[in-house]
């Protein structure tokens, strides 16, 4: 049953694909998304309870189940430019822009919470896809290598073929699944403490592989590698009872194994390598008040990717490899507002900030994680269908707020002055929009009577 079970988790978020804040999703499901995915001090559904304070989860005395799902559409432009003469004495400079074809992602979460009036102990279960990145950038038809090659058009040379010095086309597809079981216990009628061990599991494919070594005809392409690890969350809830909440959790680092990828070079030789990403310590503070028709929540998060496997190297290897993506950690500020003075329909405005982890000095090492956000907003609303069944709706819209820029770099040019091996004259830049569309239900099953 349990083999059953993990199959059926795998394929239904086998198509998951999203990034916010980092590469780590900014709220799970409809309804904590519409509040910015503020919920470490106001549990108001079971997913963001479940997902940001596992002790929140106290907060509910009734037998849940929730599930959401979404449509998610993103559209990044990568682009690049070359100096004259950089390829070749009299050559011109060129520049262009290339435009993501990927196809829109779905994203699901699946929760439970089991509570009981009375009871200080409070279960839970959840699956979620709680982080992802993925790009297609296709390979520029307008380069040096085709005979109607036209410089003063459009032409990005970062997509040129590997043959004429860029990785041609650019492909990357990130999913984590995370699978939670949680206990909260109130300590008394307003202090709840909360543990939630994890499971995760987890692919990626990137293409070209720049962390494998390069032969004599560039990079790699792979096949989609799996890596799968454990973890755990911790929290404090406290509810004054008086319409003010705060809580604090912390979500440890999940050690995931490392992915081996079998690689396949363009004269079809074939080589594996590996690489260790795990997922970064996540520290969460949240306040919370509810007062009449209003509930505010605001969160603020601390992402230590400096510390995480994967995002705290970065450079060259000496086989011209890449160490990792070397990302500076991330602070996200999260708030929401819920009205619910209309009956049935309470209304929802959420907001969320994230700093780019990304400096200029290795935006070269990111292009297959562009999915950066600074400035996220979102609407949502809920609608009462009976007294056991709640429908809920989310809207969002993200901006990376302009392009993350740099210099393009060579592992040949790398020395004690240009550790990362940056070339003059040239730019490597990015930016993306986002939007999503969720639905979520919730069925909340009826009380029984304690005789």
């Amino acid at each position: 049953m349990k083999k059953i079970i993990l199959q059926f988790g795998l394929v239904f978020f086998s198509t998951f694909a999203f990034s916010q804040a980092g590469h780590i999703m900014q709220g799970v499901g409809a309804f904590n998304m519409s509040m910015g995915g503020a919920s470490t001090a106001q549990p108001l559904d079971i997913s963001g309870a479940l997902q940001w304070n596992p002790a929140s989860i106290s907060a509910f005395d009734n037998k849940i189940i929730k599930l959401d799902a979404g449509l998610f559409f993103s559209s990044p432009e990568l682009s690049s430019s070359l100096p004259a003469g950089m390829m070749g004495a009299g050559s011109p400079a060129v520049s262009g822009v290339t435009k993501d074809t990927r196809d829109p992602s779905i994203m699901p979460a699946l929760a439970m919470v089991w509570g009981k009036e009375g009871c200080k102990h409070t279960f839970g279960a959840s699956a979620f896809g709680i982080s992802g990145f993925g790009v297609t950038f296709p390979e520029e038809l307008n380069q040096p290598r085709s005979a109607s090659f036209n410089p003063t058009l459009n032409s990005n040379p970062i997509n040129y073929p590997q043959q004429s010095g860029g990785f041609g086309r650019i492909k990357s597809d990130y999913m984590l699944l995370q699978i939670g079981l949680t206990w909260a216990y109130e300590i008394n009628d307003k202090l709840s403490v909360g543990v939630e061990p994890t499971f995760n599991y987890g692919t990626l494919q990137l293409m070209p592989n720049p962390t494998a070594n390069p032969s004599a005809v560039g990079y790699p392409s792979t096949d989609k590698a799996s890596t799968s690890g454990f973890g755990a969350q911790f929290g404090l809830y406290y509810d004054t009872k008086m319409g003010f909440k705060a809580g604090v959790s912390y979500k440890a680092t999940q050690n995931l194994s490392e992915m081996e990828f079998e690689n396949t070079y363009l004269d079809n030789t074939k080589s594996i390598n590996k690489f260790d990403m795990d997922y970064p310590a996540i520290l969460s503070f949240g306040v919370g008040y509810s007062k009449s028709d209003f509930d505010l929540a605001l969160d603020y998060r601390m992402v230590d990717y400096k510390n995480t496997n994967g995002f705290s190297e970065t450079g060259w290897t000496e086989t011209a490899s890449v160490k990792g993506f070397g990302w500076d950690n991330v602070s996200i500020l999260s708030a929401g507002i819920q009205y619910k003075g209309i009956d049935k329909l309470p209304l929802r405005l959420g907001y969320t900030y994230s700093s780019n982890p990304i400096g200029s000095e290795v935006t070269f090492f990111n292009i297959p994680a562009t999915a950066i956000i600074k400035n996220a907003f979102q609407f949502g609303f809920s609608y009462a269908a009976s007294n056991n069944i709640s429908l809920d709706a989310v809207y969002h819209h993200g901006s990376s707020d302009g392009k993350t820029s740099g210099q393009m770099l060579n592992p040949m040019m790398v020395s004690e002055s240009n550790p990362y091996g940056s070339v003059p004259g040239t730019i490597v830049a990015y930016e993306m929009t986002t939007d999503l569309v969720m639905i979520g239900i919730s069925y909340k099953f009826d009380k029984k009577e304690v005789k």
